[in-house]
């Protein structure tokens, strides 16, 4: 059962979306003409949030077109938490289902891009996983170990949409391949050494990387990248997932046999 607290807070997140209130404190707060300008400046703060948050997608699409988009969802979306860094969850799946983004579909995605930089960049510190810290095991016990991805660690293959393109140029504002090449991507992106970095990433390098997060040993995640991406160069993705630090710790499971 709702707090008091709680029913007055709905009750004030309902008068700032227009809508009718039951609460009588509120009906008369929200009749008062200061309220229309602090409603105003509630959307002003959470569309700045959002500019803040998705700075690649604004680029793309222009600051009024954004402006716009970004004033539906937080009239529709509040902020959740206090701090706005955090704000716009739920932005990318908005833009997926927005009319007027049906023209580029590859945009949720590059908000996706954006949303993963963020959490990146707010993730927990965790240690780092160095290759020489499992180079001196043997085949079979590798095999065996479970990779923990890093906390920072964001990842995502975009099979039809040269996302990872369109999102690094952007963020970078560098400029675009003259001849852009229209297939699938990957991206990772993690922070290490105190900032976020990020890189192209294969469809295999993706499925491993998900299978490790799901808690599949080095063996089962190796076979689902190469189902994944059957010419996948297995030694060449942990070597460079290894360089980039993308793992935090090894866990060796025990033999069945």
């Amino acid at each position: 059962m709702n707090s008091p607290l709680a029913a007055f807070l709905d009750q004030f997140a309902r008068a700032l979306h227009g809508a009718g209130v039951d609460d009588p404190r509120i009906a008369a707060l929200a009749a008062q003409p200061g309220f229309a300008v602090y409603r105003n400046t509630v959307f002003k703060g959470c569309v700045d949030a959002l500019r803040a948050n998705f700075p690649t997608v604004e680029r793309l699409v222009g600051v009024d077109w954004f402006r716009s988009a970004a004033l539906i969802h937080a009239q529709a979306t509040l902020p959740e938490d206090a701090r706005l860094l955090l704000y716009g969850a739920t932005f990318p799946a908005f833009l997926a289902g927005f009319e007027p983004a049906r023209e580029l579909p590859w945009l949720a995605d590059v908000a996706r891009l954006d949303r993963y930089w963020t959490e990146a960049h707010v993730a927990a510190d965790e240690p780092v996983l160095m290759a020489a810290e499992v180079a001196q095991c043997a085949p079979e016990a590798f095999t065996r170990m479970v990779l923990r991805p890093h906390a920072s660690a964001r990842w995502a293959w975009f099979d039809t949409h040269p996302v990872y393109t369109i999102w690094r140029t952007n963020r970078e504002a560098v400029a675009m391949p003259e001849k852009m090449e229209w297939h699938g991507e990957g991206a990772l992106l993690l922070r290490t050494g105190g900032r976020v970095t990020w890189r192209a990433l294969g469809e295999g390098g993706c499925a491993l990387l998900s299978a490790c997060a799901e808690g599949c040993d080095v063996g089962e995640a190796s076979g689902l990248a190469l189902e994944a991406e059957p010419t996948v160069d297995l030694g060449g993705v942990f070597a460079g997932l290894f360089a980039d630090g993308a793992f935090s710790a090894a866990l060796v499971t025990e033999n069945e046999s």
